[in-house]
């Protein structure tokens, strides 16, 4: 349980990465393509991000659900740590100021709109994820990563981990912010599974 809490945490911090890489610039799509380090430093040491893990309830007992109720606080953890330490910088107005912006827009979407969006970002991460480990080629697994982080990020999908480093640099802890992490979190959840589920009625693949 340590292990895991620790490797979550770490997943954490590499996500508040990319998520001030993205604050930093004023391009989009250079934005979206740093964000994808921290997914991709997460997959290259063999951290735990809910994202990444949620999708393999499908084939897995009950008891998965307790592994990613740890992974979820540790990665909560992680982000946080890492917000509120960048926020004691000399760029944490600036940073703070542009995440408020984003939980703002987060807090006024509906309960419906967030869910979908957290469906389909969860659909990419686990493409994202698994396609690291099935790919054997070095240059895929970049591809692999960086492109379905491009994809969700410029397609405005919600990501729920990558959401709690926002809140958190916003200083944003109100009953909104929680509700809105929690539709997310399960719309990643529903998402992430999707793929597995449908591998259920394709006997040929391997």
């Amino acid at each position: 349980m340590i292990k895991n809490l620790i490797l979550s945490i770490y997943s954490g911090l590499c996500i508040g990465l990319g998520g001030t890489a993205y604050l930093s610039s004023d391009n989009k799509i250079l934005g979206s393509f740093l964000f994808g380090l921290g997914l991709f430093t997460i997959l290259n040491f063999g951290f735990n991000l809910f994202t990444g893990k949620v999708g393999y309830f499908v084939n897995n007992k009950p008891s998965y659900w307790g592994f990613l109720g740890i992974v979820w606080l540790g990665n909560f953890i992680g982000t946080f740590l890492f917000a509120r330490m960048i926020a004691l910088t000399r760029y944490g107005d600036t940073l703070q100021a542009k995440s408020n912006a984003l939980c703002l827009i987060k807090e006024g979407d509906s309960i419906v709109s967030l869910f979908i969006l957290g469906i389909f970002c969860g659909m990419l991460m686990f493409i994202a994820a698994d396609g690291y480990k099935r790919i054997e080629n070095q240059a895929g697994k970049v591809v692999i990563v960086f492109l379905p982080v491009m994809v969700f990020i410029l397609s405005g999908f919600e990501h729920c981990i990558a959401d709690m480093f926002y809140f958190s640099l916003a200083g944003d802890f109100s009953a909104l912010m929680l509700k809105s992490l929690v539709v997310i979190t399960i719309g990643n959840s529903i998402g992430g599974g999707l793929i597995p589920l449908a591998w259920r009625f394709v006997p040929t693949r391997e």
